[in-house]
């Protein structure tokens, strides 16, 4: 019967006053917005400063204050396309086997003769042996370093290939390891770029990979490309390795297994150093803006339990001996081991101002860089054409709704208006269910919305029109109400379920400006159904109840 209980009712009105108080924050934007920044910022530092404190005062602390995020194209940023270098990895692979390679020939010297290294191009390790006859025993022992590609496309194949050419013994990366590798790469770029970002508390980014090696990177509300790239550009890599020398001639040779590096003090000054680290920041486990024993910017760091045993095994045996700390190829200094450091934590301290030392600690705790980047494509978008937007947006949703209900009144009297004012609470509720998941909405979002605001009433048109025919059959007022209702449910259901899928496949296939539109289809989709039919159905039953009519026309 048309008749609906009290629970239900309860249940209903419940649903929407819930959907009001979560989509309330979205009327005072900028207060909320600054509320959940003073929040957000005092958990990440541990203290709250007076205007933290007086932003976090703007909004009641008790009220929901979700937010319904802006994308890039409505709040203006910076959209960056990065490449990763990917064939950088190899060689860092290369020299990571070395040490283990040599260790292995030279145990079996007598047989294979001397050992050494020689140039090979990038992403191979070629290593001349003493006895050239006895390289099948070369070929051999190297291959006994091999290990099975970790993925699936590679199983049961191994990650190096070894050969022979005259008395040298040549490895590189098998095919299927190399593509394990770029996609490991790849991956973890990405996980890194996205940890770097969210350390400066931006909200929503867009982090994407496309195609193999490249990664598209969206950041609303940040202030130009220029500065994401000074975030996310330098690889941030961080080594500990052994002096070998110091010298002024920047042609200097400095050996096999050696490098040489620019000091990033001392103009004019090199080191040549080991090309093996001894820790790298992959060992550390924390890293925070300080200041050294002069009130100079620095950087405090922490290893791991590895990196710190390492570190400390290391500096105990070599005592009196500089060790150089080195960043993305330079050195930053290489002080003298006084003594033994087996606390597992140090300074790094150099010229850099606060705001350099802040970014450094921010990059060293977000991780290294895998390989170095390209950006192919930057863009600024200004938050004045984002403004633009919003503008728009919000003037087609207007019309957009002003026109539907217009239609809908025209069309069924009263009850258009029912339909009318389940459609505000429709496009209300929608925005409630984005604050509560922190969705953010961008221009194709907005076209999702309108086109639910456009077919939110399709269940209602359906509904009213079996009602209509129920009249016309002779049947009494609430007889054909309910009858209307319960025989539109099945075309209801098969409508939305259609649409559900398209939005699925949308949302799941879709990239970018896609799963924005899918988004909001999906949740319009949802709260579309509730308002249409139980919303609907209780402000009919209300009215009845009121004026309880003798005739309806529809």
């Amino acid at each position: 019967m048309l008749d609906i209980p009290f629970w239900k009712r309860l249940l209903i009105l419940a649903l929407v006053a819930i959907g009001l108080l979560y989509a309330a924050p979205n009327l005072f934007y900028s207060r909320v917005e600054q509320h959940n920044d003073a929040i957000t910022a005092a958990e990440r530092n541990g203290f709250e400063t007076p205007e933290e404190a007086q932003a976090r005062a703007g909004w009641p602390g008790w009220l929901p204050s979700g937010l319904v995020n802006l994308g890039l194209d409505l709040r203006g940023g910076a959209h960056l396309l990065g490449e990763v270098h990917v064939q950088e990895v190899y060689k860092a692979r290369m020299d990571g086997i070395w040490p283990e390679l040599r260790d292995a020939l030279v145990a079996q010297r007598e047989t294979v003769g001397a050992v050494r290294r020689v140039q090979a191009e990038d992403g191979q390790l070629a290593v001349e042996i003493g006895n050239a006859d006895q390289m099948a025993k070369a070929v051999e022992i190297a291959r006994g370093l091999a290990t099975p590609v970790t993925s699936l496309t590679g199983a049961g194949q191994s990650d190096i290939t070894v050969s022979a050419q005259g008395n040298r013994l040549l490895v590189r990366l098998s095919d299927a390891e190399r593509a394990a590798t770029d996609d490991r790469t790849v991956q973890q770029a990405l996980e890194i770029i996205r940890r770097r970002i969210d350390e400066v508390g931006t909200r929503e980014p867009t982090i994407a990979r496309q195609g193999k090696d490249r990664i598209l990177i969206q950041v609303p509300g940040i202030g130009s490309a220029e500065e994401l790239k000074q975030l996310i550009g330098t690889t941030a890599k961080l080594t500990f390795n052994p002096v070998v020398g110091r010298t002024a001639d920047a042609n200097a040779r400095p050996g096999p297994g050696n490098v040489l590096l620019p000091s990033m003090d001392e103009q004019g000054v090199y080191y040549i150093i080991e090309d093996s680290p001894v820790v790298s920041g992959e060992d550390l486990t924390n890293a925070q803006p300080s200041f050294d024993q002069n009130g100079q910017p620095a950087v405090d760091f922490r290893f791991g339990p590895s990196g710190a045993k390492r570190f400390g095994a290391y500096t105990s045996a070599n005592i009196g001996q500089p060790f150089a700390i080195v960043l993305d190829s330079q050195v930053i200094s290489a002080p003298v081991i006084r003594q033994a450091i087996t606390t597992g934590s140090g300074q790094i301290s150099g010229a850099m101002n606060v705001e350099e030392s802040t970014r450094l600690a921010v990059l060293l705790r977000a991780g290294a860089l895998p390989a170095k980047m390209t950006f192919l494509e930057e863009r600024t978008i200004g938050p004045e054409l984002g403004q633009d937007s919003i503008d728009a947006g919000r003037l087609s949703s207007i019309i957009a709704t002003a026109a539907v209900v217009a239609y809908m009144v025209a069309s069924y009297g009263l009850f258009g208006v029912f339909a009318s004012v389940a459609v505000v609470i429709n496009v209300i509720l929608i925005l409630s269910v984005m604050s509560m998941m922190g969705a953010t909405l961008t221009l194709p979002g907005i076209a999702g919305i309108v086109l639910t605001v456009g077919t939110a009433v399709d269940a209602n048109v359906i509904i009213y029109e079996r009602i209509r025919e129920e009249l016309r059959a002779g049947k009494r007022i609430v007889k054909a109400i309910d009858d209307g209702f319960s025989e539109a449910m099945s075309a209801i259901i098969d409508a939305n379920v259609t649409s559900f899928i398209a939005a699925a496949v949308m949302f799941f296939l879709g990239s970018g400006p896609v799963k924005g539109f899918a988004v909001t289809l999906t949740i319009g989709l949802i709260t579309s159904v509730f308002t249409a039919i139980f919303l609907t159905r209780l402000l009919i039953v209300f009215w009845l109840e009121w004026r309880k009519p003798k005739q309806l026309i529809l």
